[in-house]
């Protein structure tokens, strides 16, 4: 344990040597174990008298030149090497950096042979810096265990912290929270700051509580998808297939979802969102929980993600603050190193990329911003000043909080005034060994004026500031302070547990109310999460049109062509993978997610969630597929699916084979099948491409299959469009469909032009709705609409620089160089003329879109001044802290107060001696200038100015309704000079996108199948009272009221079209919506004009910029068969209503029996028996339009008032419930010019470019520049499929 006594801490003088020093203390323990040099018989190397070193309390201060001597510190002295149950490990520190570790160093009496060793290491340090004078990069020392370690690293140094409070948008937050802090002592204050340690809480985080002021304990808890280690809560999609929906309304519904299930939880802070790693790394382990390899799509899924969660009063945090890229060497320990590794770039690329989404983060007001473990330009993360102080808090203009990610704090005071603003979760070197970098020893360095009180109480103002600005001051407060906070613990499941299992108490409570949280907001979570999942599927492939499915087991476009020839056989279905089954032990069988097994719908790691139930691929196509035409099988190919009692399939007897594979990763504390947490490489796991060629090779090639009976072989066409198999002896003659889940990338040369593989989605991770998502694809309920975030290459190879992970090294910091600096994925392909596989932003639909009109409007007829205006002064002053140190006696541990064990607390013994440091360190700052970039939230305001609006029509060309995604690209001038230094840009960068929906033209319904809109309703409200489906003869009277319903409309269109706000209604399926007994997703019938079944479950999203608010839609299809049996169909046009009546009766008599083997997958939780409200202007699912990021409006010739500026996504607007559809993209039919129906709906898509979007950043100015010369101005579908091309200026 640490000695009580007086620490005292020997600062540096020279400010460079001061520069983010992130060198890290470790234990003699720890040394010995990784350099037997170092600590040897239990001495260290260095000092022989090291029990001398440790119970000495006099004080040494010595000074040769501007180099002060750099002693050890006893922040770790003695303590276990202890593992953890969470995510991340620990890195190894050098003993250089233990001055600064703690804040705090033991005084120590003067003994000759200390003086002399002292006098030695400074006459070292001296001759070491003095040879480095000159060299471009900062002075390096060899500490005597290691060698070729950079004590100061390359990162240059910004000083002092700049305080919080100079933004009018928490103006008023901060005065609260000067009024609470002020009032604060010593010790409530580094309370704050200091976590209590490793499961010394019910969160994965805690703070301890001011209770004098009345400020509550704060509960921190992962993670970026949804709650870690909660009941009761919904396992939403990943960050990835958020990304790849492309959908700005379901970016900010899915935060809203999250934030109001965090609150229903009590949690305070929840880790997320995640937009590093950004995916520079095809095979990094975390890329899954980010939103896509380019700043853009971080942005808009950062900000988005950011409102929704605040708006429900939850503190956001956006992570990992940065260039944190590969899971390998993050941090020491999990890899066997002394120190992690660092990520080497420069400040353009820093700002260009990376940085970017930090940026549009601040700007939407996020608390809280979490650095990484890695060092960046050899200076740890959260101790590097040019990073928080100077990139976050003064160019960004952030008014938060800056919390360290778990064990990432390397240092004490080093960090403190860096910018580091609050230590999580507490404990120092190890896990759960309760001594802190800060705790008690920030409390004596405050004391002993090592580290300024101004600083601390910056610390401690800026979290109370943001508890205030997101009102949580109205929240019931945890004990001691009242009967609120967590109602949930991270660390057992059972009701009653103890608080701090990672202490000595053993006092019991009630932890786990098992609060329902994913019920009472007032839209369905399940429905949500359905939806994402559903958009956030990317069609790759379609070869001859074989999607959508019938649920006849035909391709529908080919329904009417072979139905009737089937003579009475079944179609012979047959799934293989075992990425189609739930595994045996269910889908929480490993901790966090850490193993793959099963079907893939999260990546492992702290940023996964406990699935409340899982449907698998496997149970929704069971349930999709009509009994009485289909022939459905599981096949035991691979072996895993052997337990579920199944047998391997023959293939080759098989009409239609879908093959489900996978690609598995996580983050680095876990390993699984041979998977470190980054991918080895980017094939399938478990030989995917093997399966998939294999099935290829074998589907329908038997002469029984009743298909190749009834199709000749010469009938077919060859190549990779054919429809049925190649005919040519290479494959069998059935089509084959892929599905992939996968955390990232993967390459599919193997298996990709395989003549019979027809269809390939890749589905990425879908989360808890995983099955029914993907059937709505599959069966055309919901029309694709998803596109790639990222590239799909034809060879590793051609990701470049990029694609290099470090597996292995022996430099003691493994460096990783951004060497390809801003070409990164799609950039990089277009800059070395590469031709992908699928593209950055490829994705296929149902539907056909054209685009066109383009209209380039200027703010400026000539060009604008390169460099926006000068940084203006704040607006608001900063609170006026004091500097006067308080007496000790504030911090005294209090009379008769029990210590738990590991419990990490601020307080100090009252015989500490405290020898106040009379010349410390911070007073010999040279102070920074201010960035030019600077002076508002995400910089300064007039890089938000909007120079240049973009319109484009986009118009359906089809009878399917759909979602449209138009990606505006930007083209750089060529020949631009930074002073003499040539600028470099990459082809194209993509500057906004857009998801709009696009109503099909009218065409007349089948008849006699949909339900009226108060039939479903009033079905699904019984069915959440009740959970039992509408009898037969409540189904029939409705289907009878829908079809004279439909008989009358459809007369209408046939006269002379039907109006826009009453189309006819779809056919509509009413026990398909849900799994049967599932009462959670209310419906609500749509009128629509395809020629699919629609439905509506009410998970709302919204439409942005000039589009509609989207009402969510999901196309179901129900068991029975109402709506498409052969017997029940509408056969033409003309059909009358007396006709679809009996048609009605006919199915309703089927129905009236349900399949006795429909998988029953366990309902999520019950949405308490309320109906779903009308949505009306100020409902949950939208937020108020007008409600102005930070930043200027549009300009006045621009004049639009609910424009609120880039990212253009913000601005939400409601629409009428009526409007609606799916989505897709234009050349979707590969292969085969696009077929012309009447054109559907058009509609001007709008984009908004701002002076940071049209800038470079300038090395030499410091600042953001508009090169002169020309830009392209490009839209299209994808970052190759450009459509429109105009120029500017």
């Amino acid at each position: 344990m640490l000695s009580s006594k007086s620490h005292k801490y020997t600062p540096v003088q020279d400010e460079e040597d001061f520069r983010d020093d992130k060198d890290a203390p470790t234990s003699p323990e720890d040394l010995n174990r990784e350099d037997p040099l170092s600590y040897a018989n239990g001495q260290w190397a260095s000092d022989s008298e090291d029990d001398e070193y440790r119970n000495d309390k006099s004080k040494t201060k010595l000074l040769s030149g501007r180099s002060r001597s750099r002693r050890k510190s006893v922040s770790s002295l003695g303590s276990d090497d202890s593992t953890h149950g969470g995510s991340g490990a620990y890195t190894h520190r050098r003993i250089s950096s233990r001055i600064r570790s703690i804040g705090s160093l033991p005084t120590q009496h003067l003994s000759p042979r200390r003086i002399g060793v002292a006098v030695v290491v400074v006459l070292v340090l001296v001759v070491l810096l003095g040879s480095w004078k000159g060299s471009s990069y900062l002075p390096h020392v060899t500490p005597t265990y290691q060698s070729n370690v950079r004590i100061d690293g390359e990162s240059p140094a910004w000083y002092p912290s700049p305080r919080g409070g100079t933004m009018p948008r928490w103006e008023a937050a901060y005065e609260k929270a000067w009024d609470m802090v002020r009032n604060m002592t010593l010790a409530e204050k580094v309370n704050i700051t200091t976590g209590t340690g490793w499961m010394m809480g019910l969160c994965v985080g805690n703070t301890g509580p001011a209770m004098g002021v009345g400020f509550p304990s704060l509960c921190l808890q992962d993670g970026p998808l949804g709650l870690r280690f909660a009941d009761n809560i919904t396992a939403s999609p990943a960050g990835i297939t958020v990304g790849a929906t492309w959908s700005p309304a379901l970016m900010y519904k899915r935060g809203r979802m999250m934030g109001y299930e965090a609150r229903r939880k009590g949690v305070n802070v929840i880790l997320g969102p995640s937009v590093g790693a950004f995916g520079r790394i095809p095979a990094g382990g975390r890329n899954w929980e980010s939103f896509g390899v380019d700043p853009i799509v971080q942005s808009y899924g950062a900000a988005l993600t950011i409102r929704g969660i605040q708006e429900e009063g939850v503190m956001a945090t956006v992570k990992h603050f940065v260039a944190n890229e590969q899971e390998h060497y993050r941090q020491a320990f999990e890899w066997g190193t002394s120190e992690g590794m660092s990520s080497n770039l420069d400040e353009r690329t820093l700002h260009e990329l990376y940085g970017w989404p930090f940026a549009d983060a601040v700007r939407a007001g996020v608390s809280s911003v979490m650095c990484s473990y890695n060092q960046v330009n050899n200076s740890y993360a959260c101790q590097n000043s040019k990073l928080l102080n100077g990139f976050i808090k003064d160019e960004l203009g952030f008014q938060g909080f800056i919390q360290s990610d778990w064990l990432a704090q390397r240092s004490g005071v080093a960090s403190a005034l860096a910018g580091l603003d609050m230590s999580m979760p507490g404990d120092g070197v190890h896990w759960a060994d309760g001594i802190p970098f800060w705790g008690p020893y920030l409390t004596e360095a405050v004391l002993n004026e090592t580290l300024p009180l101004e600083r601390l109480n910056d610390m401690v103002t800026r979290i109370v500031a943001a508890w205030y600005q997101i009102g949580q001051d109205g929240w019931p407060k945890p004990p001691p302070l009242g009967d609120g906070g967590p109602n949930f613990s991270s660390w057992t499941d059972e009701e009653t547990g103890v608080v701090a299992p990672g202490s000595d108490d053993d006092a019991t409570r009630v932890v786990n109310q098992h609060l329902d949280a994913a019920s009472g907001s007032g839209f369905s979570h399940p429905g949500l999460a359905r939806r994402i999942a559903a958009e956030g599927t990317v069609l790759l492939k379609n070869a001859g049109d074989v999607l959508p499915l019938s649920r006849n087991g035909w391709s529908q476009s080919d329904e009417e062509e072979y139905e009737i020839d089937m003579d009475g056989h079944k179609i012979r279905v047959a799934v293989f993978g075992e990425d189609a089954v739930v595994p045996e032990g269910g889908p929480n069988q490993c901790a966090d997610r850490g193993c793959n097994k099963g079907t893939l719908a999260v990546g492992w790691g702290s940023g996964a969630t406990e699935f409340p139930y899982l449907v698998s691929p496997w149970e929704a196509l069971k349930r999709d597929f009509k009994k009485s035409a289909v022939d459905l099988v599981l096949s035991g190919e691979p072996s895993n699916v052997k337990g579920k009692g199944q047998e391997p399939v023959k293939a080759e007897e098989q009409d239609l084979c879908i093959v489900f594979v996978n690609s598995a990763g996580g983050e680095g504390f876990i390993a699984s099948d041979g998977i470190k947490g980054d991918r080895n490489d980017l094939h399938l796991s478990k030989n995917g491409d093997k399966l998939i060629r294999d099935i290829a090779d074998r589907c329908g090639r038997a002469a029984s299959s009743p298909f190749a009976r009834m199709q000749p072989v010469d009938d077919r066409v060859d190549g990779p469009n054919a429809k049925r198999g190649s005919g040519n002896g290479l494959g069998g003659r059935g089509n084959v469909i892929v599905v992939i889940h996968a955390i990232g990338p993967v390459l599919l040369e193997k298996f990709i032009e395989h003549p019979n593989v027809a269809g390939v989605l890749m589905a990425n991770l879908p989360g808890q709705e995983s099955g029914h998502a993907l059937a709505d694809v599959l069966f055309g309920r919901v029309n694709p609409s998803g596109h790639l975030p990222y590239t799909i290459a034809k060879k590793f190879d051609d990701y470049g620089p990029a694609k290099d992970l470090i597996y292995s090294s022996s430099d003691p910091i493994p460096q990783q160089n951004f060497s390809e600096g801003l070409l990164v994925d799609y950039r990089w392909f277009d800059a070395n003329k590469l031709t992908p596989r699928y593209e950055f932003g490829y994705g296929l639909s149902y539907s056909d879109f054209s685009m066109g009109n383009l209209q380039i409007t200027q703010k400026y007829t000539e060009h604008p001044e390169p460099f926006p205006e000068g940084r203006l002064p704040d607006e608001v002053e900063p609170p006026p802290y004091s500097d006067k140190i308080p007496p000790p006696s504030e911090a005294f541990f209090p009379s008769g107060f029990r210590k738990l064990k590991k419990f990490i607390y601020p307080y100090i013994e009252p015989d500490t001696v405290i020898t106040p440091d009379l010349d410390p360190e911070w007073k010999h700052f040279l102070l920074e200038t201010p960035s030019p970039a600077g002076g508002g939230e995400g910089g300064n305001p007039a890089l938000y100015e909007e120079l240049v609006q973009v319109e484009v029509d986009v118009t359906n060309l089809g009878e399917r309704s759909g979602h449209a995604v138009p990606q505006l690209y930007i083209v750089f001038p060529e020949e631009v000079m930074d002073g003499e230094a040539p600028v470099e840009f990459p082809p194209r960068v993509l500057r906004g996108f857009d998801k709009i929906r696009l109503r099909g033209s009218v065409s007349a319904p089948s008849p006699g199948s949909a339900l009226p809109d108060q039939a479903i309703r009033q079905h699904n409200l019984a069915s959440a009272g009740q959970a039992k489906p509408m009898t037969p003869r409540e189904k029939l009277d409705a289907m009878i009221v829908a079809a004279k319903k439909q008989k009358k409309i459809k007369d209408q269109a046939l006269a002379g079209g039907v109006e826009n706000d009453e189309q006819p209604d779809e056919a509509v399926p009413v026990e398909s919506l849900v799994p049967r007994g599932d009462p959670t997703v209310h419906t609500h019938v749509h009128a629509s004009n395809t020629s699919s079944s629609t439905l509506d479950t009410n998970a709302s999203g919204h439409n942005d910029g000039n589009q509609e608010y989207l009402h969510q839609h999901d196309k179901r299809i129900d068991p029975a068969g109402l709506a498409d049996d052969p017997e029940t169909k509408a056969k033409s046009e003309g059909q009358n209503a007396e006709a679809a009546v009996a048609s009605a009766k006919a199915a309703a008599e089927e129905a009236a029996t349900p399949f006795p083997d429909l998988p029953e997958p366990p309902p999520p939780p019950p949405e308490e028996g309320e109906p779903l409200p009308e949505p009306v202007d100020g409902d949950i699912v939208s937020y108020d339009s007008h409600a102005p990021l930070p930043g200027p409006t549009m300009a006045p010739n621009f004049s639009n008032p609910d424009h609120i500026g880039h990212p253009q996504v913000y601005n939400i607007k409601e629409v009428k419930e009526d409007e609606w559809a799916d989505g897709g993209r234009i050349h979707n039919r590969v292969g085969q010019p696009p077929i012309h129906y009447a054109t559907g709906e058009r509609q001007t898509v709008t984009f908004y470019l701002t002076r940071r979007d049209l800038s470079y950043w300038s090395v030499q100015s410091g600042n953001w520049v508009i090169p002169h010369g020309t830009f392209g101005i490009e839209v299209g579908w994808s970052s190759r499929d450009i459509v429109v091309r105009g120029r500017l200026w």
